[in-house]
């Protein structure tokens, strides 16, 4: 591998990123939406020999994806999919016409004015389980809700009968999928798994049927989909074209990413398809604190 390399890591206030006192370092960027900000990221790159640009957050992967070949010119890697498959992901309307292309079922759409209850409703853009409504009855059903531009509202998917996952899925430079851990959502706290184990079921190989390749697709992607182990139905719900905050979980299963990235983009290596990750690995997380003068 590369025993020299290091991790760096930007924030808008690095001193308060409790990662930034595990990195190699950090630096004090702007926020993504400053005129700015590409700029920076550039500069960084270039001063300190960065090969690859990872983003984590969802307001970045649209800025980001467009400025790709921009960085590719500095010898820069930014993994981040295609505009387009961004532009996909990050609206909820995009992405569920985007499952139903690739054969995988979305919650049916409902009308409020004509309400079925109980039903679900959630922003198109939305991220962090905000602004989230089951809808029960009428009396749910405020002025508030309805005059909400940006929900949409849907079909209510039971979760004593169906499971919630969230799926890790690396897809390299060929945008081949190259493997796939189905993590079961236990517990989940402002919208992160709190406690998840993973599962190696028939979901593995339907999202490697289905989703096998994507067009425009790099790096790693969270499917988040609900899943009916009596029958097998699967519902997708949404898609993040980035890692996810439960990724740990399917690291310490042994689905080394990371080491993908840099076997594929640094070193030149291919990779092939794998499910040798270990099922059941139980996740259960808690706070903790970095104390430093």
């Amino acid at each position: 591998m590369l025993p020299d390399a290091k991790v760096y890591i930007t924030d808008l206030n690095p001193r308060l990123a409790p990662v930034s006192y595990v990195a190699d370092g950090w630096f004090k960027v702007e926020r993504v939406t400053h005129p700015s900000y590409p700029d920076q990221l550039k500069k960084i790159c270039q001063d300190y020999g960065i090969g690859l640009v990872i983003p984590t957050i969802d307001t970045e992967l649209l800025l980001l994806s467009k400025l790709k070949n921009d960085f590719r010119k500095l010898g820069v890697n930014v993994i981040v999919g295609d505009t387009q498959f961004v532009e996909t992901c990050r609206d909820k309307r995009n992405t569920g016409v985007f499952f139903e292309n690739h054969g995988i079922r979305v919650p049916a759409a409902l009308d409020p004015q004509k309400p079925h209850f109980p039903m679900f409703a959630k922003p198109y853009d939305g991220s962090l389980s905000a602004n989230l409504h089951i809808i029960k009855s009428a009396s749910d059903l405020t002025e508030n809700i309805l005059n909400d531009p940006k929900l949409l509202f849907m079909e209510y998917i039971d979760k004593t009968i169906y499971k919630e996952y969230t799926v890790d899925m690396y897809y390299g430079q060929d945008n081949l999928v190259k493997e796939i851990v189905p993590r079961e959502r236990i517990e989940i706290r402002a919208g992160e798994i709190n406690k998840g184990i993973t599962r190696k079921d028939e979901v593995v190989g339907a999202l490697k049927e289905k989703l096998g390749y994507l067009p425009g697709c790099i790096g790693c992607i969270c499917v988040q989909l609900f899943y009916n182990p009596s029958d097998g139905d699967i519902v997708g719900i949404e898609i993040n074209p980035r890692f996810g905050g439960g990724y740990p979980l399917s690291y310490a299963a042994g689905a080394n990413y990371p080491e993908y990235l840099i076997r594929e983009y640094l070193l030149n290596e291919s990779i092939e398809y794998t499910e040798d990750w270990v099922d059941e690995m139980l996740m259960l997380r808690y706070d903790d604190a970095i104390f430093t003068k």
